[in-house]
């Protein structure tokens, strides 16, 4: 594994002692919207690739959904209404469980990663103003944040050690259950 720690403030530090900040990212449904709407938000997200004069990795994660919670929950309410709203319901979770069999119920999550290499001021000590690291990830994160709230997304800044440990291992454990298919 390439990482050495977890700092508190979520910033990982790698073996190779560079540094990476993780940005959840809420898209918007482009699809959804009209053809001006559409238009202004292309050109958002050029002025987002032009303004990034630093290097981005982008990671979608998709997840399957377990839908029997909400196949359950319609099920019950089921019980309690006329007949004709049964039959509506029952066509209702039949569809689910289609859906869900065919494995076209997921979720996705996105994730903007952004890096900092350090400089090294001392060769002798090679000692590391990590504050400073931060501060440019920071304005990294502030670009990018503002740049795509133009066009209708939600930038969120992973800024704890719990959830970025939490979003390594789910990449990290599905990684692991790919090969083992």
């Amino acid at each position: 594994m390439p990482i050495e720690k977890v700092l508190e403030n979520g910033i990982i530090k790698l073996k190779n002692k560079s540094y990476i900040k993780i940005l959840k990212i809420i898209p918007i449904n482009y699809n959804l919207k009209s053809n001006l709407e559409k238009e202004a938000i292309l050109n958002s997200y050029k002025i987002f690739l032009k303004t990034c004069n630093f290097d981005i990795q982008i990671l979608i994660q998709s997840n399957k959904e377990d839908l029997s919670k909400h196949i359950f929950q319609v099920q019950t309410k089921n019980k309690e209404e006329k007949e004709k709203i049964k039959n509506i319901a029952n066509n209702y979770i039949s569809f689910i469980k289609k859906i869900n069999l065919n494995k076209k119920s997921s979720s996705k999550n996105f994730y903007i990663l952004i890096k900092e290499i350090p400089e090294i001021k001392n060769k002798k000590t090679k000692k590391i103003n990590e504050k400073i690291i931060f501060d440019k990830l920071n304005d990294k994160y502030f670009n990018i944040k503002e740049c795509l709230s133009r066009c209708g997304n939600i930038v969120i800044d992973i800024s704890d050690k719990e959830n970025t440990i939490k979003i390594l291992y789910s990449f990290l454990n599905s990684r692991k259950n790919l090969l083992e298919i």
